[in-house]
């Protein structure tokens, strides 16, 4: 979930160096830029310094300090919404096919892995001085580095809209039935979530994704956070409230003499499931807890910062997220059981449920509202990486209308949420949680053995993303090949 911080992206790039509380106690905390000569750890050479200090000083990315102004509270409230996103709605699904014990073994791993990841990106920009993930990785890779980290970042912020257009999709047209006092099975054409998106998109989010300044929207974070949190109590309650009910098929046979053995099964949880869904499982709960584009800017603009302070915001962030997603995948999956679907909120069909309707509603209109807060990071990266920073209104235009329309066509035809969490899950967010963090560090490392501990504990991390994604990725489209289940997201 964006923050306001992130809105200025285009500002962030060009924020140079920081420094750290303890900067005048370390002389290697940060590279120092003095008399036209760059000192920094992973510099080993004085050629290498010289032609690095006049790319930089020219560029005038990562040699000033610019001290920040956010208090502790309230970037932990930035990373937070930074973290919280569509990925809640899948983690029941996610749930419902591991198994309680597995789910939550995964939870924890990824929770604490997450962090772990957070400490080797801040490593990076306390070496490089580099605040804006781009840049950092232009300055340790080259602009290999910086097409990386701008496809990983582009295509994980691509499925965050594209989850949030699937659930207007999805909800939607529930709300309108409901409001027109319509059945579930209604089926005219101006409630068809397809129209709906399309029309929504540009009747709404257009004109807002054509706006020059969007500044304003990050206050939406604030509310997006709240609709998440209503949506969790709302799951809760409604465990309580709704009796477990047989599936279609077992409640076809409702009369047989083997239909309490089906409704046992049917809603006993399993604390230990495999099956062909079970694959999705951990690139949901990875895509779920991707929030490393924003950890610079929050790092940035945290008051008197330290790598200890942004470390202790990470650590809090995390865990609340990770309370709320562990109480919205148990309470949602104990509500539904193996019925569950990869759009939790979609499972609740009660028409004359008003509380139902009003998160329906809140959630519609926080996401509606959030993704031209993703989109302008996206278009603004597109400007950045071809070096057109300078506004052109025909350019703006057409830019922003293509990338609707690629993104609504996308939301039309891929049939259901389950698909942009696993394919999201194995590429981007693998990328941004393991492979980049850990590569970026050892990069930086290389020639100092005082870290051959740090540097061991961060290969292990990189070889476990890249297991991550051999594993997932066939998996993963061997069943997106191979699915029947086409009508899921519809």
């Amino acid at each position: 979930m964006p923050f306001k911080a992130g809105l200025e992206l285009t500002e962030m790039q060009n924020m140079t160096v920081p420094e750290d509380d303890n900067i005048s106690n370390d002389s290697n905390d940060f590279t120092e830029v003095e008399n036209g000569q760059m000192n920094s750890k992973f510099i080993s050479d004085r050629e290498s310094r010289r032609s690095l200090t006049n790319s930089h000083l020219e560029k005038k990315k990562c040699d000033e300090y610019i001290p920040g102004t956010t208090s502790l509270g309230m970037s932990v409230f930035n990373l937070s919404n930074a973290i919280m996103g569509s990925g809640i709605l899948g983690l029941a699904f996610a749930l419902a096919n591991t198994g309680i014990l597995l789910f939550t073994l995964l939870l924890i791993s990824v929770t604490l892995l997450s962090i772990y990841s957070i400490n080797l990106l801040l490593l990076c920009a306390k070496e490089t001085g580099c605040m804006v993930y781009e840049k950092l990785g232009e300055q340790i890779f080259g602009t290999p580095g910086k097409f990386i980290v701008f496809g990983s970042t582009s295509l994980q912020n691509t499925g965050a809209m594209l989850s949030y257009l699937f659930i207007v999709k999805n909800e939607l047209p529930a709300a309108i039935k409901f409001l027109m006092g319509e059945e579930e099975t209604f089926s005219a054409w101006y409630v068809d979530g397809r129209l709906l998106v399309v029309t929504v998109t540009f009747c709404i989010i257009l004109p807002l994704c054509l706006l020059k300044n969007l500044g304003y929207l990050g206050y939406t974070s604030g509310f997006s956070l709240t609709c998440m949190v209503f949506f969790l109590i709302v799951v809760v309650y409604k465990k309580f409230e709704i009796p477990c009910r047989l599936d279609e098929k077992n409640a076809t046979t409702s009369l047989s003499p083997n239909s309490s053995i089906a409704y046992v099964d049917t809603c006993q949880p399993k604390y230990v499931t495999i099956n062909s869904k079970t694959v999705y499982a951990l690139p949901t709960i990875t895509f779920a807890f991707v929030c490393h584009p924003s950890v610079l800017p929050i790092y940035c603009e945290l008051k008197d910062r330290s790598q200890k302070k942004m470390q202790m915001v990470s650590r809090i962030s995390f865990f609340a997220m990770f309370v709320m997603y562990f109480l919205t995948a148990i309470f949602g999956y104990l509500t539904f059981y193996e019925t569950v679907s990869s759009d939790l909120l979609h499972k609740y069909q009660n028409k004359d449920d008003i509380l139902i309707l009003t998160v329906r509603v809140a959630v519609i209109a926080a996401v509606i509202l959030t993704v031209p807060v993703l989109f302008f990071t996206v278009r603004s990266s597109i400007f950045e990486l071809t070096r057109k920073t300078k506004f052109h209104l025909c350019r703006h235009v057409v830019v922003t209308v293509i990338l609707l329309a690629i993104i609504n066509l996308l939301v039309i035809f891929i049939p259901s949420m389950k698909d942009i969490f696993g394919v999201v899950g194995v590429t981007s967010a693998n990328m941004l949680i393991f492979i980049l963090p850990s590569s970026l560090y050892l990069k930086i490392t290389h020639q100092d053995g005082s870290k051959l501990i740090q540097r061991i504990w961060a290969s292990l991390f990189l070889a476990l993303g890249v297991m991550f994604s051999l594993v997932s990725i066939p998996l993963v489209i061997y069943d997106w090949v191979h699915s029947g289940d086409t009508a899921e997201g519809h």
